[in-house]
């Protein structure tokens, strides 16, 4: 519980002056309706303002961009803290029936998560918040003294309770993370010899990309054409071969099999195109040369580099 409240103090969301002044609402047999809505809304409205800010950020900026992937962060992160929310409220309610926490801080923390939770409805578009899903309800609690649970049943001893394990443990997904496994899975049997895991990703998806992030030509086609396009660009192969050329002295194993097997090199250009997100890259740099860029038509690409291209 306390590893589980500490995230949800960390992620900003709120401070402990509103959680108080929910708490105190809650708890208050003389408060009102407009009460409780004038102590939750601001919370309520500032999340799902910031949800609808980085939603319409999304879909505005390109995909692969750094304000594109910065939103969809945000909106993770929000669902993210929603759902820890509702994961708090549950062991809350359950463990606070067994021992006392000594701490009011923990139940002001989870009367604040059970107001807010139902009015966090992200992703649905609407003026101002909804408050119809929050009422003021009050409830009375009775001590009806210790007393043994029997989970077996009969005159078995009681089973002990195993302890709630990872409770909270939920991260938004490291997608760098996820594109490396793909780019593993991908190439894990795609050299012979005594090549590690390591060298094989470092070499597809660091040096020979590296490399071919350097060509101008690749980065003004990628800024003018879909993914699609840039896929079936005459100079792609021809950027791979001098990568591949280039980074030899380094890696003349694999170089030596990636430019005696045109497999291989179909292989290398599919994880490029797919996980390594070498178009994605390219079209995300600010700094295509104009001269270049501006031989590019739209829809279109450019059978040769123009003059500066690598």
């Amino acid at each position: 519980m306390l590893d589980l409240r500490n995230k949800l103090d960390a992620a900003g969301a709120y401070d402990q002056f509103e959680v108080e002044r929910v708490a105190a609402v809650a708890v208050n047999p003389k408060a009102t309706q407009a009460n409780l809505d004038a102590a939750i809304g601001p919370v309520s409205n500032r999340l799902l303002v910031s949800f609808k800010q980085a939603q319409q950020t999304a879909k505005a900026e390109p995909e692969g961009s750094k304000a594109h992937k910065e939103a969809t962060d945000e909106m993770e992160a929000l669902h993210l803290f929603k759902k820890d929310l509702g994961t708090y409220i549950r062991a809350y309610e359950f463990l606070g029936q067994m021992f006392d926490y000594g701490n009011t801080d923990y139940e002001k923390l989870y009367l604040f998560a059970k107001m807010l939770v139902p009015l966090l409805d992200f992703g649905r578009e609407r003026d101002g918040v909804d408050l119809s899903a929050l009422r003021l309800t009050h409830h009375r609690m009775r001590d009806l003294g210790q007393r043994t649970l029997n989970l077996n049943g009969g005159n078995q001893p009681a089973a002990p309770l195993m302890p709630m394990t990872e409770t909270g443990s939920g991260r938004v997904q490291d997608k760098h993370r996820m594109l490396l496994a793909e780019i593993i899975q991908a190439i894990n049997d795609l050299f012979e010899g005594e090549i590690t895991e390591g060298d094989a990703v470092a070499y597809v998806d660091g040096v020979l990309k590296a490399k071919m992030m350097e060509s101008e030509t690749l980065r003004a086609q990628a800024a003018a054409n879909t993914k699609e396009q840039f896929a079936s660009s005459p100079n792609l192969h021809d950027e791979l071969l001098k990568a591949i050329m280039d980074a030899m002295a380094a890696h003349q194993s694999m170089s030596t099999q990636a430019l005696n097997s045109e497999a291989i090199q179909t292989r290398i250009l599919s994880v490029l195109l797919g996980p390594g997100r070498l178009w994605e890259a390219l079209r995300s740099q600010d700094d295509v040369a104009p001269e270049v860029a501006a031989a590019v038509q739209q829809g279109g690409l450019a059978a040769q580099p123009t003059a500066g291209s690598a």
